[in-house]
């Protein structure tokens, strides 16, 4: 072994001697017991890969030396212990992989070399929609027209599981990617090749980072890095400064775990934790269920922190085992633990470590609360929802406004459903979505809601029938302990039945709203909610026709859909009137903490985790019905829509092409700040006026048949037909919201996608203006695969979110930004100017490039390649072209 730290191996157990571990706490090194714990994970992965190329002792000893490099930009190596994928980001991942290796082959070196090296799970969990809802057997409609639209792709992913090793699909109507992750994937501590290690994951979903929660140091990364990380390449990454939040108090009675986590998202976007990790501590943190730290790690990417960790402790240590793991598993790893020092008590402090700074939250302080209307870090107390809701409808067009006239601020429209009259305004909630992996792994959120259901409908209470409500279970078990502790009749009764098990409204495959709700809305131009217990409430996101979205507790989901409408103040107005004439008000209703945790520890047991994972592989049958191909190499149709060998690897030489200046390039769009992978990426419904549309028409389809953006990630044409294709696009070339921009050389106005072609067949080439936080919000490679598809060389913004800028560089596109102190504005950009960006022969991480304007301008921003490595892949075109040459060689 040619480990430089072999030297502190030695196994765990005496009568297990071929059971190993790297004892860190033999280093001998007082730094070690300082360090966040999060940074320990990070220092024992660096140990034990240490093979002095791909790490080297000197990464070892800058994690070491945490409290001083955390400051100085130092690059580190991180190989993650594995990778999970939802289908979304999933499909793509695999078609780039059966593409690799047709390019390996075509340049002579063996396909079956590009394979998964680190393990790696796709959880299907992204297709479902809520096309059916309050009927008895929505569920099973769901799923039929779930296999009916994504037949071609589920075969696909079958095949891709069945050629490459190491790749594990759990298949369709099994659960949420993440909470499948925290109840059945996740081991805490690996017991792998004969050695005892921290378990340690990335995934191609912005939410990894709810695995935090239990301890396991994770987060989202883009799918092109997740390939790398497949492939056995470490993650390159800023050794990051470390938050610690420190909890103290105790929760009111009547505050849930949303309401924290709510709390905590508005409170850490204000402190500023972009690419940083948070890492929680402090006696208030031994209040918080698994459950509970979950939802708060859930969050991390709507506060922008790279991850947000909870150390392990004794209450992980019982979750695993309510979770019904494997009992002496559960042992070995305290064991472990306890022997390398990651085993936390939150209430003694002589282990508090060091951290780069410390903030505070008393539980106590803590009001319920919602998120929204536009984005999840704007949280509005419940006892303001009226007011703030109010305010925003006139407030100029923005993140917390709608501009709606001063007269028109009370419209009423009446309109008829299924036989009987109604009435609309703004504010009336037309969707109520229990859904979302934030509060679907909560028992104590989700049995919340079903307890409060049961009081309604005891109460006389009753939902309008035609808003939109779906409840979407994270896993079997949520439906096993809702049905078990009798709430769930109560819950279908007022119309949240199970509609499937997968991401829905929070994703946007919310399904069409009834016909006549919609006319109402469009006839009103009224602002419309949508009430959901998600994790996103990005504009254009949930429904097209829902411009106000809040995010809520499940509980507070239900009582919006009885109440009908955001504007109503739960503690001066009743919730509605019974039968009898009396007034049933919200607090009457709602559960308290120790009814709720009651019920919890009856219903919630081991048995039920056992039991519905046991069987999670093989219970689909539909999906084991399946006849997938058994080739390693796919043979691609040209006849689907669905799948396509991309384009990526056309004309790839084993030789290295350098890097040329990029002359004279249009400026294809304007932004201004946080414009949102949800904005860039193609998501959601394929509009039928749209340049996609038009594609899939020319293919002989029918508008039905389009299905959306997200099932049809494995097709290249669609997709970077669907590239900055969203209806809520501001571009500042047009001043109206919209998917379009000015081809400036004939002065139309086209769609996007249009325009870019234009300029693709003209040989110009494009570059795109930001402002602050541009890529903010999920993880989508499509939002980097997309631009560069289109012609896109380079992005020039004021600021990044952290994965969106990674997986620009891994496309090849140059993500470039302003130096500190200039913009757009100040420097007197209006876009319409040409740009050439001098790129020198010897580039250096950080180093700042010149800019010419045909004007005659010139100015300088900073090339964010932010390590050597990344230059490396800039180098070769992107990480896939370095991955190929590499396997090819």
């Amino acid at each position: 072994m040619s480990n430089p730290f072999v030297q502190i191996v030695e196994p765990l157990d005496p009568k297990q001697p071929q059971k190993k571990f790297f004892n860190l706490s033999k280093l001998e090194d007082v730094r070690y017991a300082r360090l966040p714990f999060s940074i320990r994970i990070l220092l024992e992965a660096a140990i034990r890969n240490c093979d002095e190329f791909l790490v080297k002792k000197g990464d070892v000893e800058n994690i070491l030396n945490w409290k001083v490099m955390q400051h100085k930009n130092v690059e580190v190596p991180f190989k993650p212990a594995r990778v999970i994928l939802q289908d979304f980001t999933g499909v793509p991942a695999v078609v780039d992989f059966a593409a690799m290796r047709d390019a390996v082959k075509k340049l002579g070196g063996d396909p079956e070399k590009i394979n998964p090296i680190c393990p790696a799970d796709l959880v299907i969990d992204h297709s479902i929609q809520v096309d059916f809802n309050r009927q008895p057997d929505s569920l099973q409609k769901n799923q039929d027209l779930e296999f009916e639209r994504n037949k071609e792709r589920f075969e696909f992913l079958k095949w891709g599981s069945q050629a490459f090793k190491n790749l594990r699909i759990i298949p369709p109507g099994s659960g949420i990617i993440h909470q499948v992750n925290l109840e059945y994937l996740a081991r805490v501590v690996m017991d792998q090749d004969g050695y005892y290690y921290p378990d340690s994951v990335v995934g191609t979903d912005s939410h990894t980072t709810m695995i935090d929660g239990l301890g396991v140091l994770g987060w989202g990364v883009g799918g092109i890095e997740a390939e790398a990380v497949m492939l056995g390449q470490p993650i390159s990454m800023v050794l990051p400064e470390v938050v610690g939040y420190k909890l103290v108090g105790i929760p009111e009675p009547l505050v849930t775990s949303t309401d924290i986590v709510l709390t905590i998202t508005k409170h850490l976007r204000q402190v500023g934790v972009v690419g940083k990790f948070v890492e929680f501590f402090g006696p208030g943190v031994a209040q918080l269920s698994i459950a509970d730290r979950a939802t708060i790690a859930n969050m991390c990417p709507e506060y922008g922190a790279t991850a947000a960790f909870f150390p392990v402790d004794e209450i992980s240590i019982a979750y695993l085992i309510q979770t019904g793991r494997n009992q002496e598993k559960v042992m070995c790893t305290k064991k472990y633990l306890e022997a390398v020092g990651m085993l936390r008590d939150f209430k003694n402090s002589s282990q508090d470590p060091d951290f780069t700074q410390v903030v505070e939250l008393d539980l106590h302080t803590v009001v319920p609360c919602c998120s929204g209307p536009k984005r999840p870090q704007d949280k509005v107390a419940v006892s303001d929802m009226k007011k703030d809701f109010e305010t925003c409808l006139g407030a100029k067009q923005g993140f917390k406004g709608f501009q709606i006239a001063p007269d028109r601020h009370n419209s009423i429209v009446k309109f008829n459903f299924e036989g009987c009259d109604f009435e609309l305004a703004h504010g009336s909630v037309v969707i109520a979505a229990i859904t979302s992996c934030t509060n679907t792994s909560n028992p104590s959120v989700m049995l919340g809601a079903g307890l409060l259901a049961k009081k309604a409908v005891e109460a006389g209470l009753t939902v309008k029938p035609y808003i939109k409500t779906s409840l979407s279970p994270g896993s079997g078990v949520v439906t096993y302990y809702l049905r078990e502790s009798g709430v769930m009749p109560y819950l279908s009764q007022l119309g949240f039945d199970v509609v499937g098990y997968g991401c829905m409204t929070c994703i946007g495959n919310s399904g069409p709203l009834p016909e006549s709700v919609v006319e109402a809305i469009t006839q009103g131009d009224l602002v419309a909610v949508g009430v959901l217990s998600g994790n996103r409430n990005f504009e254009g996101r949930v429904h097209p026709n829902t411009r106000a979205n809040y995010l809520a507790s499940p509980p507070l989901v239900i009582a919006y859909a009885i109440a009908g409408t955001i504007r109503i103040d739960f503690e001066k107005e009743p919730l509605g009137i019974n039968a009898s004439g009396k007034k049933i008000f919200l607090k009457d209703i709602w559960p308290t903490r120790n009814e709720i945790q009651a019920v919890e520890r009856q219903f919630v047991i081991p048995g039920m985790f056992k039991e519905v994972y046991e069987k999670i592989e093989t219970v689909n049958k539909a999906w084991n019905a399946l006849d997938a191909p058994s080739d390693k190499l796919y043979t691609w149709n040209p006849k689907s829509t669905y799948i396509k060998s991309p384009p990526f690897f056309d004309g790839l030489t084993l030789a290295l092409q350098t890097p040329k200046t990029i002359e004279g390039a249009y400026v294809l769009l304007s932004f201004g700040d946080s414009v949102t992978t949800d904005h860039i990426s193609p998501a959601g419904n394929i509009a039928r006026n749209s340049p996609a549309a038009r594609y899939l028409t020319s293919r002989g389809l029918t508008p039905r048949e389009f299905n959306s953006y997200g099932s049809r990630r494995g097709n290249d044409a669609v997709m970077a037909r669907g590239t900055f294709a969203n209806i809520r696009l501001v571009n500042k070339f047009i001043d109206k919201q919209g998917p379009q921009t000015i081809h400036f050389p004939s002065g139309e106005v086209l769609d996007v996608f249009d325009a870019a072609e234009r300029y693709k067949q003209a040989g110009h080439p494009l570059i795109v203006l930001a402002g602050k936080e541009y890529g903010a919000g999920s993880s989508r490679d499509w939002a980097a695969k997309g631009p560069f598809l289109l012609g896109v060389k380079a992005v020039l913004a004021e600021s990044y979110e952290r994965i969106h800028r990674s997986n620009l560089v891994g496309m090849g596109v140059i993500p470039l930004q302003y130096l500190p102190g200039e913009d757009a504005g100040t420097l007197g950009l209006t876009g319409r100017e040409r740009y050439t960006i001098i790129i020198p022969e010897k580039l250096k991480p950080q180093m700042n490039v010149q800019i010419k304007l045909n004007t005659g301008k010139t100015f300088q921003a900073i090339m964010r390649f932010d390590t050597d490595v990344e230059l490396t892949y800039f180098h070769n075109g992107g990480i896939l072209n370095y991955m190929i040459r590499k396997m090819a060689s």
